[in-house]
């Protein structure tokens, strides 16, 4: 028994059929007789009953019953391409598979982290697989978890795509999948990640509060890819709040440079150039708001290249910068807590395998950091009237904790 509700079921049905307990043409136990034979409930057996149906397994007839098919599909492949493992027990047991396009110490490695953590406190294995930004790699690695034995998977999508149909199938299928980073519009499938639209309102507005009112937004492409689209649209919000316009001109988001298998010299110097037309067309802008720490790492060097001063002339905050022991995050920065992303990830799939339904969207808190890349603008590019009023001379506030809503 694997504790996993829903799994047992359908593993001790396999293993009926196998050892010949069920053959061809006989009849299943019903809904409430297998209910009361595993103490779960109603739901929890009519998926386990649902899903042997899709598998090939039974055949289900309204007002009949539930009846093993007369031609079987091969049930260790069956056991696979459910999350079973093998009939022994095995890593199938109790394993979560983990598929994200890449870790590191700016973004990714707490969250790592976090799932580990959590999956070890729980009992469970886990599986990991990098899909580095590719979607044929993400299709490819929901089928080589699911047959490597993975009950459930906690996924970051790839960025940009409309529909993975691999994954879109698991969840149909009712396979457990939890979305973290992001959510994707159309896939029923609960999500993890950061309210980004009140971050991005909350890190714009530290930039208001400082003074600046000509910000630019710069990020990579934002088509399709939730997270990004919604901290757009936090920055326009928190500056419509103020009073000012969200000028399309001061938005940049064509860069890729940060895209995994993106990170190459000639798409830096692509990037480069784009940033120094951009700056170039927006002599005004006093503050930058870059959706990606990779990126503001490129903003900043290009305009220091032009001669700007980092924080001097102009200032720069971004989402996540790593930490530094002795001198403080370089940038200022919305800290999106990872950990917790990756140990609310665990809880619902863990959720999802006991055959319960989950919330869709799961926010997690964030907080604003301040760094040392962000001032109050130089004063001659400071309007001579401001729509919202700042002190002359305002010192960046401390850090604040904005709670998951």
């Amino acid at each position: 028994m694997t504790g996993l509700l829903y799994a047992n079921v359908m593993a001790e049905l396999l293993e009926d059929v196998r050892q010949g307990h069920l053959r061809a043409g006989s009849r299943v136990p019903g809904e409430l007789e297998l209910a009361r034979r595993f103490s779960v409930s109603r739901i929890t057996t009519r998926r386990a009953l649902d899903l042997l149906a899709r598998a090939g397994i039974v055949e289900r007839a309204r007002g009949r019953g539930t009846f093993v098919r007369a031609a079987l599909p091969d049930l260790d492949r069956v056991r696979a391409d459910l999350g079973l493992g093998s009939p022994g027990g095995g890593v199938g047991a109790s394993t979560l598979g983990l598929l994200l396009p890449d870790f590191a110490e700016a973004y990714g490695l707490d969250l790592v982290r976090g799932v580990e953590a959590a999956c070890t406190s729980r009992g469970h294995s886990l599986l990991l697989r990098r899909t580095y930004g590719e979607r044929g790699a993400e299709e490819a690695g929901v089928t080589a978890l699911r047959r490597a034995g993975a009950q459930a998977l906690i996924v970051f999508p790839v960025h940009g795509e409309h529909y993975n149909p691999v994954l879109l199938q698991a969840v149909l299928d009712g396979f457990p999948v939890v979305l973290v980073d992001r959510y994707l519009r159309g896939i029923p499938a609960p999500s993890v990640a950061t309210d980004n639209v009140s971050a991005a309102a909350a890190l714009t507005r530290f930039l208001l509060d400082l003074g600046h009112r000509e910000i630019a937004f710069v990020s990579p492409p934002i088509e399709n890819t939730s997270s990004l689209e919604d901290r757009l649209s936090g920055y326009r919000s928190a500056l419509e709040e103020a009073g000012l316009p969200a000028r399309p001109d001061l938005a940049l988001h064509a860069l890729e440079s940060s895209l995994p298998l993106h990170l190459r010299p000639e798409n830096v110097r692509l990037d480069v150039a784009r940033l120094e037309a951009f700056i170039a067309a927006a002599p005004g802008v006093t503050a930058f708001l870059v959706a990606e720490y990779t990126l503001a790492l490129a903003v900043t060097h290009t305009l220091r290249a032009l001669g700007r001063r980092v924080p001097g002339d102009v200032s720069v905050a971004c989402f996540d910068s790593p930490g530094d022991p002795l001198d403080g995050p370089l940038f200022t920065h919305v800290r999106q807590d990872q950990e917790a992303m990756g140990r609310r990830a665990v809880d619902l799939a863990v959720t999802r395998l006991g055959g319960q339904e989950a919330p869709l969207r799961n926010p997690v808190a964030f907080e604003i950091v301040p760094g040392r890349s962000t001032a109050p603008p130089p004063a001659a590019l400071a309007p001579a009237a401001l729509t919202r009023a700042a002190p002359p001379h305002p010192a960046p506030p401390p850090s604040r904790k904005e709670p998951a809503p």
